[in-house]
């Protein structure tokens, strides 16, 4: 029994090292130092929105005020009743780069965000397009510079990085953590030629990209995806890369309940089995064995005080002290390149945090049904 417990929590530990080693890494040492020397085309950005004026009305002045040459903010409006264009259209001449689009149509065939984000980029007048949400705000007047600067040739798609915003309590704390290892997982698999996905409140491409996939249109129809399910479809290994400059950082504001943010992730998560295999795959045993090894470790600890086993507790404590050695150096150092997101002291209640958000959402979405329908 213990031979087997030590042979199980072993095997796992080696696939989780083999993703810390071959895709962690990577990132922990990625250099970050921007091209600000490039050429810089145009950009425009676009900012969907349904009902977010009191998020506008701080959002447009920060975005209009960015450093960047040429650049434009399409606002896409998609028939918000809260006064969001009354506002927009008393105040549009003070903003030298905002133009403004009323969406006032709904169709059965295109989610309501897709269709938005299709007009903005027929709309867009610059071919490179750099996308974030209302509820965003860029870290400095920076942000387009900083993003756009990774763009080359080969380069065609640049994925950011958002931070939620630092806030009391249990919540906030586990949803910074689930968004920096998030982080960490899409960004290390994409600097390893493997883009699975992106976050849609920071996240660019050119034009020509979107128009050569003919848009969301395999997946119109799916609430969620502009974002990691499109990605799924136009990254390859040559065409993408990610910016991790301070100035690129793009803050979020967190949900404040858990019934609002359990909604959010099991939509967010719903769309997964649209990626490809190798993606879920690859996710899968990441998470399997995280899970793996927590329940085989936990039982092995019983196992081992219970039965008194001095020898067994200390191999088992070899094996799982390796493990968190390597993990805890690599998540400090990608931390710290990530705004210090989370408190580095918990890291080891957050690998614990973790292994429960897998195992519940796991058992989630063998159980689940179609998430309820909401605007993105």
């Amino acid at each position: 029994m213990a031979d087997y417990l030590l042979y199980a929590l072993g095997a796992f530990v080696c696939v989780q090292l083999f993703y810390y080693i071959f895709f962690f890494t990577r990132l922990a040492f990625y250099g970050k130092g921007a091209n600000y020397g490039n050429a810089m085309p145009g950009v425009t950005v676009l900012v969907c929105a349904w009902n977010e004026l009191e998020n506008l009305t701080e959002l447009l002045p920060l975005l209009d005020a960015q450093e960047y040459p040429d650049f434009e903010v399409i606002l896409l409006d998609d028939r918000s009743d809260d006064g969001s264009e009354e506002f927009i259209r008393a105040n549009i001449q003070q903003w030298k780069h905002i133009r403004y689009i009323r969406i006032s149509d709904q169709f059965d065939h295109v989610t309501p965000k897709k269709y938005a984000l299709t007009v903005g980029m027929k709309q867009a007048k610059y071919p490179i397009a750099l996308m974030t949400d209302a509820d965003c705000r860029p870290s400095s007047n920076h942000w387009i510079t900083a993003m756009t600067s990774r763009v080359t040739e080969d380069k065609e798609i640049v994925l950011g990085f958002s931070p939620y915003a630092r806030e009391a309590g249990l919540l906030n704390w586990f949803i910074r953590c689930e968004t920096f290892y998030t982080a960490v997982q899409y960004l290390s698999f994409a600097l390893a030629g493997l883009t699975y996905m992106g976050v849609g409140r920071n996240i660019l491409y050119k034009k020509s990209v979107f128009f050569a996939n003919k848009g969301f249109y395999t997946h119109k129809h799916v609430y969620g995806g502009d974002d990691d399910i499109f990605l799924n479809e136009v990254s390859t290994s040559a065409n993408t890369t990610i910016s991790i400059e301070e100035d690129s950082f793009v803050y979020s504001k967190p949900k404040t309940t858990w019934k609002d943010w359990f909604r959010q992730k099991h939509r967010h998560i719903s769309v997964s089995r649209y990626y490809k295999p190798r993606n879920k795959f690859l996710l899968g045993m990441l998470s399997g064995t995280h899970v793996g090894i927590w329940a085989v470790g936990l039982g092995a600890l019983a196992f081992g005080l219970i039965n008194r086993n001095v020898s067994f507790l200390q191999y088992l404590g070899i094996v799982i002290g390796v493990r968190w050695i390597i993990q805890w150096f690599l998540l400090i150092i990608i931390n710290i390149k990530l705004d210090k997101t989370v408190e580095w002291f918990s890291f080891l209640l957050m690998d614990f945090a973790l292994f429960i958000y897998y195992l519940v959402f796991g058992i989630r979405t063998l159980t689940r049904r179609r998430p309820r329908r909401t605007w993105n």
